[in-house]
């Protein structure tokens, strides 16, 4: 998802109450300047899932940003905890769970546990800030079931609009067509024969 300048210069995070939780201190420590620089003010820091818990339980929380905490996968388990045991409007919070490594388990994992994305670090503020705007965007129903509480599984990735990809390969694909593309256009064009007469 590509976003233009104007759509991130009126995003702010100000008035919203997030939930941070990381047991590393780099990892927490770069969760809170990418928040913070997205406007944040009201933040909960939390190493643990104890912590965790415990904020979810005792404050309205507007967004989490959950680390896995592999090797353990707890982070998935906190982020099935607060759908199935929270209150409102809590147990809807979006979440965006964090990790190093992301093979199909831990996406399926993520997706199982009831989270929004799952974004592979090392985090860049505007892949997070357009996971976030995305989630804010995006109308998929949330649902209960007796082995799943979270938003639909099932939605469309339409991927980047206009075509525009979001690898550095796609753009490289994409500068290489344009070029071969100007490169046909200043190519010297044949005359065609002058028409003959019939007459």
């Amino acid at each position: 998802m590509a976003l233009d300048a104007s759509s991130r210069a009126r995003f702010n995070l100000e008035k919203a109450s997030i939930l941070l939780l990381d047991d590393t201190p780099m990892g927490m420590s770069i969760l809170v300047q990418i928040v913070t620089g997205l406007g944040a003010k009201q933040l909960h820091r939390c190493t643990s899932i104890e912590m965790a818990q415990e904020v979810a339980q005792t404050h309205e929380i507007d967004l989490a940003v959950v680390d896995a905490l592999a090797p353990s996968g707890q982070g998935y388990d906190f982020v099935q905890w607060l759908r199935r045991e929270t209150q409102e409007p809590n147990c809807y919070a979006p979440v965006l769970i964090t990790t190093a490594h992301t093979p199909t388990g831990d996406i399926v994992r993520a997706r199982d546990a009831g989270g929004h994305f799952i974004i592979k670090k090392p985090l860049a503020p505007i892949v997070l800030l357009e996971r976030i705007i995305w989630v804010a965007r995006a109308s998929r129903p949330f649902l209960f079931s007796g082995t799943y509480v979270g938003p639909d599984r099932r939605f469309r990735d339409d991927g980047p609009p206009d075509g525009v990809g979001r690898r550095r390969e796609d753009l490289a694909k994409a500068e290489a067509e344009a070029k071969a593309q100007a490169e046909r256009e200043a190519e010297p064009q044949a005359e065609a024969p002058p028409e003959r007469s019939t007459g």
